[in-house]
């Protein structure tokens, strides 16, 4: 007989899942693992609300187990570590974004590519090495294998840092990846949510010239003034896309909705790279001609290994970059959801864990 989620681990744990794919969240207690050799544990201090998150909840990919306690950009203080961990100690701020295992041996895994390891092990959502399941960041805490732990930096502050470990990565890793972050690029993001605001930063802090391209005119304002995009374009209006043509180095496409590809792939430059990193659950049409003509790329990209996820947090905090957030306490999460469909957040959602999910 299957043990309850309780009776898995000896540490009891508290936080919030969904038990179908109404995807509706309510109090959850289950169990944490005792902290092995190599194991950092820590209290959860804030998560914030990832766009995975819903689809999750919700099973829109088909995959997911229920029950699902959501949560990969959390941070929080370290409270105990294994006898064998070398670079945290209790009191430390430290990060946790979407994987806390991989296999360790493939080719990925030995290039600092565990996000690619064909066994990687997602925070929430996935099956431990154990047979147990994992459980995210809306919960009261974590303990998770030093390797998969983020150093904290101390004037990166933990509230607005926190969206950095999943928008941040999935936006920076393609950035460097791909070659456009030369200082004089011309970059193009799609879509000024939760990855692309902080695209739109990252991308600006490597020297690159930034044009937002949305369906959203009342967003040029804030695009512009605000998160500092160096132009705007409405994906709508026939004559300013027209106007750009083959201006774009390459393209971050943060959207999950279905959208054409086929006016976007215009916009780029011969040799030009459209990345995208956004998750719509329907495959979208790719039309061929026009990759053939100007010898164009289309990419995908997925957050970013260990080395260079630590890499982009310390780049954020020298550039003080953050996300934009609305911080809410545990028993909103069913509201953000539901605001989170319809892209009402400016532009993250974070739970102020620590504060406000208490034990039922």
């Amino acid at each position: 007989m299957a043990k309850s989620p309780e009776e898995q681990h000896p540490v009891k744990a508290f936080g919030w899942a969904a038990r179908d794919p109404s995807g509706v969240l309510s109090p959850f207690k289950f169990s944490r693992r005792a902290t092995g050799d190599e194991d950092v544990k820590f209290k959860v201090l804030y998560c914030g609300i990832c766009h995975s998150d819903l689809h999750s909840v919700k099973n829109e990919w088909g995959f997911s187990q229920y029950p699902v306690l959501p949560g990969h950009e959390i941070v929080g203080e370290v409270t105990e570590v294994g006898s064998k961990v070398k670079k945290f100690k209790v009191g430390d701020k430290v990060g946790v974004g979407c994987m806390v295992g991989s296999c360790h041996s493939c080719d990925n895994c030995a290039n600092d590519l565990e996000n690619y390891c064909p066994k990687f092990i997602l925070t929430y959502n996935s099956t431990y090495y154990d047979g147990t399941p994992t459980y995210g960041g809306y919960s009261d805490i974590l303990v998770v294998n030093e390797h998969f732990v983020v150093r904290w930096p101390e004037n990166l502050p933990l509230d607005a840092g926190a969206p950095l470990l999943c928008a941040g990565i999935t936006t920076y890793s393609p950035l460097k990846y791909y070659g456009l972050d030369k200082p004089g690029m011309h970059v193009g993001v799609v879509g000024l949510g939760g990855l692309g605001h902080v695209g739109v930063k990252f991308a600006k802090a490597l020297g690159v010239k930034v044009t937002v391209i949305s369906t959203s005119p009342s967003k040029k304002e804030e695009a512009i003034e605000h998160i500092g995009a160096d132009s705007f374009l409405v994906s709508r209006d026939p004559d300013q896309m027209q106007a750009a043509m083959g201006t774009m180095d390459g393209i971050i496409d943060t959207v999950s909705a279905v959208h054409p590809l086929l006016p976007l792939i215009g916009l780029l430059k011969s040799h030009g790279k459209l990345v995208m990193v956004g998750a719509p659950e329907k495959p979208l049409e790719l039309p061929v001609f026009p990759l053939l003509m100007g010898r164009k790329l289309v990419a995908g990209s997925g957050i970013g290994g260990m080395k260079e996820t630590q890499e982009m947090i310390d780049f954020a905090a020298e550039h003080n970059i953050t996300a934009d957030i609305e911080v809410i306490p545990m028993d909103y999460v069913n509201t953000a959801m539901e605001r989170l469909v319809k892209a009402d957040v400016r532009y993250r959602f974070v739970i102020d864990v620590g504060n406000t999910l208490k034990a039922a």
